[in-house]
């Protein structure tokens, strides 16, 4: 059980902390280019992205079901419970939300983006709050259960 919890929560963890610097370090940082630097920069993330995330979600997702079921009866059930609440919103606002966008930045031609990148790049950022909130807060909860439950 020890080992579950452990690889659970580095996996719930690297997604944290990867939301967190694309978010709030990443795409700062991409705003203050020039308008042709940044579209290619954002195409190159959006490669090196769709391979890393779900590499981590995939696993995440399926070892914390495993171990919300294994310990069904162990002490901090509620806030294991909210913790996977929270990270259900982060693959639902990944999934319809910023997949999507993504999935068209693959298509833009770096010296020809779609004439509404701006808005489309605002609301990616607007999601993206979401995802990396939800991303962050499943593993605060998860970490608070688990303290709970080995104590």
């Amino acid at each position: 059980m020890a080992v579950l919890l452990i690889v659970q929560l580095v996996l719930v963890g690297l997604i944290a902390g990867e939301e967190f610097i694309v978010r709030w370090g990443v795409q700062p940082a991409l705003s203050s280019l020039p308008d042709d630097a940044h579209i290619r920069a954002r195409i190159a993330l959006v490669k090196k992205l769709k391979l890393v995330v779900p590499i981590l979600m995939v696993p995440a997702v399926i070892v914390s079901i495993a171990l919300l079921v294994a310990t069904a009866s162990a002490n901090g059930l509620a806030w294991r419970i909210a913790a996977t609440a929270a990270l259900i919103v982060f693959i639902l606002a990944s999934f319809l939300g910023t997949v999507p966008i993504n999935i068209g930045v693959n298509n833009w031609g770096p010296t020809e983006p779609p004439a509404n990148w701006r808005s489309l790049v605002t609301l990616w950022e607007r999601i993206d709050v979401l995802r990396s909130t939800a991303a962050g807060i499943s593993f605060a909860l998860y970490a608070i259960a688990a303290v709970i439950q080995l104590s």
